[in-house]
């Protein structure tokens, strides 16, 4: 295996060649990427079931089928997204035109997490590759086989300078952060966020962190209980709840307490029958360390249903609980795991001061009919993202940005905002040689000071 410090040099040689800049270029690499993905479908499934026990439905749903839609729109919008932007020029820059340039940043480097290994990796490589650059990918060690078969598209994708794919555990991401990149995006947790970005900040690199953190869903009595019941859970149980903006916590009017919960568990029970251990639509945590930790949340508060496991198959049932402490880890720590913790409210101001107290979510679900309730609760709190009356849908419309704030993290992407991301705007302006305004120049006068507040004030 190379050396990550020689697969680095042939990134940054790749890239000053200047093969990464005709769009054409760009265009032909990405539907090499479309169609190695396709060919490869069944052994993308296969290694997700493996490592995740993913159901084949969810694996194409949000990690083959969101990435082939994203290339073809990049491909479809590309000669557009990278053509000069003019911009107006002020009056007082008289005779002269302005334009903006998307250039890449260089050599990038992308690190991609273990919940949805394979999107999580290619999405923002397309928006990398889009952009111009040459491309470092860290795969996590946490989900090998599909590591592996990533690799493997990658390699047969792109030359080996265009994009890198580096595997190892710490030690490697330790000595790959060491390395002097134009651009780092990571997808993780807020602790890692942390290294990522201190390492970024003793090169000046620029960053975008794409975290994680505990998004609430709020249901207002008038909300459509059933339809709410079936989005929250399919959100929260899909994936056995290792997604980032599945819903980590639930504020039910009280009003609607027993109903809600009641239909919560009659959902769990139509999704994945009464023993979803036999279920095929259902997942596994990705490790032993995971699971443990996931598992001891259940004790924390009053089980309203599931509640068991299996420590062999690394199994959780999806379960719901009441009465957690606000100060329990459950309620402190991002769960990403198949257990929901619901609260009850009766003044929604109380719901929105607990949610305020906290990091800034990446995503808040709302779930009611009273437009005033749902501007209500949006004026009153911060989030990376928002749905109402559903959940985890906002981050697959690619005319939306996908990020975090503060703690959840900075910087988005998807659709165009990807490009934009792994593009950095180099602001051009042409003056004219046939006019020169001297006002400007030494020496200065009354009315030169007059004139300069005039154009300027």
């Amino acid at each position: 295996m190379k050396s990550i410090k020689s697969v680095m040099e042939n990134l940054e040689k790749y890239y000053r060649s200047g093969a990464t800049v005709p769009v054409d270029f760009r265009i032909k690499t990405l539907r090499d990427l479309y169609n190695n993905i396709k060919e490869n479908q069944n052994a993308i499934i296969r290694a997700l079931s493996r490592d995740l026990h993913k159901p084949a439905f969810e694996t194409y749903a949000t990690e083959i089928g969101i990435v082939l839609d994203e290339i073809r729109k990049t491909c479809s919008h590309l000669k557009k997204w990278a053509r000069p932007k003019r911009v107006s020029t002020p009056m007082h820059q008289f005779y002269a035109s302005s334009y903006i340039i998307k250039e890449p940043y260089g050599t990038v480097l992308i690190i991609s997490p273990w919940n949805y290994p394979f999107q999580l990796a290619i999405s923002p490589l397309i928006g990398a590759i889009a952009a111009g650059n040459t491309v470092m990918i860290k795969p996590s060690e946490i989900s090998p086989n599909t590591s592996k078969i990533m690799a493997s598209i990658i390699t047969k994708s792109f030359d080996s300078g265009h994009v890198s794919v580096v595997q190892g555990d710490v030690k490697t991401s330790t000595e790959i952060l060491k390395q002097k990149f134009d651009y780092i995006f990571f997808t993780g947790s807020t602790v890692v966020g942390r290294v990522v970005m201190k390492a970024a900040a003793e090169n000046l690199t620029p960053v975008t962190l794409e975290l994680g953190g505990k998004s609430p869903a709020l249901v207002h009595k008038d909300a459509n209980l059933k339809l709410a019941a079936k989005r929250i859970v399919w959100g929260k149980f899909m994936n056995a709840g290792q997604t980032c903006v599945a819903p980590d916590y639930c504020f039910i009017h009280s009003e609607i307490k027993e109903q809600f919960t009641e239909e919560l568990c009659r959902v769990i029970e139509e999704f994945y029958g009464d023993d979803p251990s036999k279920s095929s639509c259902y997942a596994r945590m990705i490790n032993q360390s995971h699971y443990m930790r996931v598992k001891s949340y259940i004790a924390q508060g009053k089980v309203i249903c599931g509640g068991s496991s299996n420590d062999k198959s690394r199994y959780i049932e999806p379960t719901i609980i009441e009465g957690a402490s606000p100060k329990s880890a459950v309620m402190c720590d991002e769960i990403f795991g198949p257990v929901l913790p619901v609260m009850f409210y009766d003044d929604v101001s109380t719901a929105l001061e607990f949610i305020n107290a906290r990091p800034k979510p990446l995503a808040l679900y709302i779930f009611s009919a009273s437009r005033d309730f749902q501007k209500h609760v949006l004026k009153e709190t911060r989030a990376g993202g928002v749905t109402i009356n559903d959940t985890v849908v906002h981050l697959v419309n690619p005319k939306l940005p996908f990020g975090g704030v503060g703690h959840s993290g900075m910087g988005s992407y998807h659709g165009k905002y990807s490009f934009d991301t792994f593009s950095a705007d180099k602001p051009v302006m042409i003056r004219s040689t046939k006019i020169d305004i001297p006002f400007r120049y030494p020496p200065y006068s009354r009315l030169k000071a007059a004139l300069i507040k005039m154009f300027l004030h």
